[in-house]
């Protein structure tokens, strides 16, 4: 279920003129708060986009992975910060170009430039869907909005029909995404594990019933490319 994140013409600017960064895993390509200079496309591994609230609790805002761009909101404006922390979840190869640098090309090609306000576009569209399951559903929408995304993004899907989702997660990982508490998640996956919705082997989900998860939060069939958790 993986689609190509960024477009090709774009993806070729950081072939180019971009610079090689390697980030080990469980290290931070940058901290919220700290100057914004480059923007970043993966090119091999997982990056984790998080934020911390006043209390200390963690937020994941985005899980990215090949071909996901980063830092993608301060070119061509005056945010020269970064307004999350971005940490690898495993060994992470990534090209990085200046703002600067990255402004000055898109604008150099019209045909680029718009393609790149598309993608924003599409970015700006899957923050506000998630965004109003989380309003609108409760913790019961955010967490299976959050397993209809895991599936859309790193869903495998099976002859019987159940989709694996081939994206190893804890209970306080998926609560981090969910914006609740690890306990809550974990009553609520029992539950769903009980009426067999889903399963779960150590830290993998197989979602049984992908239309009972739409069902329950009025999924409005929003296009694969929006409902993604990168």
């Amino acid at each position: 279920m993986t689609l190509a994140k960024i477009p090709t013409k774009i993806h070729e600017l950081f072939i180019e003129h971009g610079l090689v960064i390697k980030v080990e895993k469980g290290c931070q390509l940058f901290q919220e708060g700290e100057r914004a200079e480059d923007i970043f496309l993966i090119q091999s591994g997982i990056i984790q986009l998080s934020k911390e609230t006043e209390n200390g609790k963690e937020l994941t805002l985005r899980i990215c992975s090949t071909n996901g761009m980063i830092g993608e909101g301060s070119p061509f404006c005056n945010l020269h910060y970064h307004v999350a922390t971005a940490k690898a979840l495993e060994h992470t190869t990534l090209l990085a170009l200046q703002y600067r640098s990255f402004e000055l090309l898109l604008t150099e090609h019209p045909a680029l430039m718009l393609d790149y306000l598309n993608w924003l576009q599409i970015e700006n569209m899957k923050n506000q869907s998630r965004l109003r399951d989380l309003m609108l559903h409760g913790k019961k929408g955010a967490l299976f909005s959050t397993l209809i995304r895991l599936a859309n993004t790193y869903g495998e899907m099976r002859e019987d029909g159940a989709i694996f989702i081939n994206f190893a997660l804890t209970n306080t990982e998926i609560a981090n995404l969910c914006a609740t508490s690890r306990e809550m998640i974990n009553r609520m996956l029992n539950d769903l594990k009980k009426h067999n919705i889903i399963s779960f082997d150590k830290s993998y989900i197989t979602i049984l019933d992908f239309h009972y998860l739409k069902d329950e939060i009025n999924c409005e069939n929003c296009p694969i490319s929006i409902c993604r958790i990168d």
